[in-house]
């Protein structure tokens, strides 16, 4: 199941993938790991890669749009798997 989120338009604010569970049952590990965002939204700087999660720092948004964020990683064992957050804009 994906996570959603409501975002003011003027926030700047970190989201995070926990890959925790997943990589304890494939017994591996993050090697690198990519964030998508849709045209209206901003990543800013690169994700952060920790052990299991990964973390990326997000601005912008229009008023009443749903934006889709993807993350992929690529294991040290060469797997490769994404999930997806849910932004819905609103002023808050």
């Amino acid at each position: 199941m994906s996570d959603s989120f409501i975002k003011d338009p003027s926030a700047l604010l970190d989201y995070s993938w926990d890959w925790s569970a997943w990589l304890a049952e494939v017994a591996d590990t993050i090697s690198s790991a990519t964030v998508t965002v849709p045209a209206g939204l901003t990543a800013v700087g690169s994700p952060i890669v920790g052990d299991t999660t990964v973390t990326q720092r997000v601005s912008g948004g229009v008023v009443d749009g749903v934006y889709t964020v993807v993350c992929q990683i690529v294991t040290g064992g060469g797997l490769i798997d994404e999930r997806s957050i849910y932004l819905t804009i609103k002023e808050r």
